[in-house]
């Protein structure tokens, strides 16, 4: 009798090794996803916070917010601009209110359709467009 010893691994071995690793990855990419656009997410309510605070300033100085025209460097940060178009919404802009829009484009509107367009106003009044609410869309 010949005692053979196994050296290696068997296919059956690696196709199982395979499939273990194909559905973690099927389960943990969707749920990269999610935590990279809530990522994105959080730094536009930063940079939406920073246009109003521009806007309060114009306010201070103007007595009016018509005529301001916030061009800050914050939507350029980490690609931002890539992910999201923030703008005054047209004919909101009166001496005495304004609304920005922070708009998801490209991979973002895919990925974060839930909470759709972030506004927010004068009174620092936050909404969205999307299906999920307020409290889970802002923090």
């Amino acid at each position: 009798m010949i005692n053979r010893r196994q050296a290696g691994v068997t296919l059956i071995e690696l196709m199982v090794v395979c499939a273990i690793i194909g559905i973690l990855a099927a389960i943990a990419y969707p749920s990269y996803q999610r935590y990279v656009a809530r990522t994105h997410r959080n730094s536009v309510e930063g940079c939406m916070s920073q246009y109003a605070q521009f806007m309060e300033r114009y306010y201070t100085s103007n007595l009016t917010y018509v005529g301001a025209a916030p061009s800050l460097p914050c939507r350029l940060e980490n690609n931002l601009s890539q992910r999201y178009t923030i703008s005054l919404r047209a004919g909101t802009v009166t001496a005495r209110a304004y609304t920005l829009d922070a708009t998801p484009a490209g991979i973002q509107a895919t990925i974060d359709a839930q909470c759709g367009t972030l506004t927010l106003d004068q009174t620092g009044a936050r909404s969205v467009s999307g299906t999920a609410g307020r409290d889970q869309c802002w923090r």
